[in-house]
């Protein structure tokens, strides 16, 4: 095995202060969605914290999230909150716009959206409405 077959996703992506620059860019996006804003506390510093923790790990960085919150469980951590397809489209549309601005090269962008479609999905708990 070459040493580039064992790089991992977070480290293609620049490591801790890359995924930071993605989170800290995805938010604000994330703030002024009508979709999404409503799901989300008015102090989002939190939730930044763990989004920074939660991809580094999703990503293969270091298990940081598990490490300080447990297993992530995600699927249930999100069932409060009612999640739609329309939503998670909205969500990757943010995310992929962050990456966008802080300069990931598409073809990474392309691939940690593609990995991040699963999740976005699977959180999907309610029909949409009419």
């Amino acid at each position: 095995m070459t040493d580039s077959a064992r790089t991992t996703l977070f480290e293609l992506m620049g490591g801790a202060e890359a995924v930071r620059r993605v989170v800290d860019a995805f938010y604000p996006k994330v703030q002024k969605n009508p979709l999404l804003a409503p799901l989300f506390p008015s102090d989002i510093t939190p939730v930044i914290e763990k989004q920074s923790l939660f991809l580094s790990q999703f990503f293969g960085g270091p298990s940081l999230y598990s490490d300080h919150y447990g297993h992530p469980m995600m699927r249930a951590r999100h069932m409060p909150f009612p999640i739609t397809v329309e939503r998670a489209d909205a969500w990757l549309s943010c995310m992929a716009e962050a990456m966008e601005e802080v300069g990931l090269p598409k073809d990474l962008r392309d691939f940690l959206l593609e990995r991040l479609k699963g999740s976005a999905y699977h959180f999907v708990n309610t029909p949409e409405t009419d």
